[in-house]
């Protein structure tokens, strides 16, 4: 059985990717095993429990969305033969994370968070984004809460994962990327794609993840078998 170990975006959860994975995968044969976060200890659970999931189903595909691809291509370099492959949709940054959009916004969050509380936050949130995105992180804020500013605050830290750990990746990956998105910008799949030996991207507009978000999964698909096939 083929396996699939993906880990959501910053302030997101299980939920989201399974709705952007698991019927792709599902159409490829490949089972999804969605990595549902731990708040209070982000980063040190999650590549744990991609280790746990190795020890019966290696070598297995991983990755996952923004910091969740970040998070699986880590695993990815430090676990040689493990991993079959990275699915890496919408990477945000590479390396010290200090200017990243994606890394800006989750500090700042995390202190209105601070400030404001959760609701508020929540409505302030709502005022500036298109419906799909503030139903899914209203849900997901939720469901973090109240260990949600700790993990944020993690993941805008997070900088592991360098040029030279990346280049080091042995397995092949497939990054999908929005032209458009100004929080992971195209420009960060592009900084991964020249470090990594053997990778495509697949590019489409954001607007495309509100009307499916299964997108980022067909995107990452057909850019690893894009890296297969040529």
């Amino acid at each position: 059985m083929r396996i699939a170990a993906l880990l959501p975006g910053t302030g997101s959860r299980a939920a989201f990717v399974e709705r952007a994975f698991a019927e792709p995968l599902a159409a490829a044969g490949i089972t999804l095993i969605a990595i549902e976060p731990d708040p209070t200890n982000l980063i040190e659970s999650a590549l744990a429990e991609l280790d746990a999931i190795a020890a019966t189903s290696s070598p297995m595909l991983v990755g996952g969305i923004s910091l969740g691809a970040a998070l699986g291509t880590t695993w990815a370099a430090r676990n040689p033969g493990r991993a079959a492959g990275i699915l890496a949709a919408l990477p945000a940054w590479l390396g010290r994370s200090e200017g990243a959009p994606a890394s800006l916004s989750a500090t700042l969050t995390a202190n209105t968070l601070d400030q404001d509380g959760l609701q508020a936050t929540i409505a302030s949130m709502r005022a500036s984004s298109p419906d799909w995105l503030a139903d899914e992180l209203e849900a997901s804020w939720t469901q973090l809460w109240p260990g949600l500013p700790g993990s944020l605050r993690a993941a805008a830290a997070f900088a592991d994962l360098d040029a030279h750990l990346l280049a080091s990746v042995e397995c092949p990956v497939g990054i999908a990327a929005a032209i458009d998105d100004p929080i992971h910008p195209h420009s960060a799949a592009i900084e991964w794609s020249q470090h990594l030996r053997r990778c495509r991207i697949e590019t489409f507009p954001l607007a495309r993840i509100g009307e499916d978000p299964a997108v980022l999964g067909t995107a990452t698909l057909a850019a690893l078998a894009a890296v297969d096939g040529g």
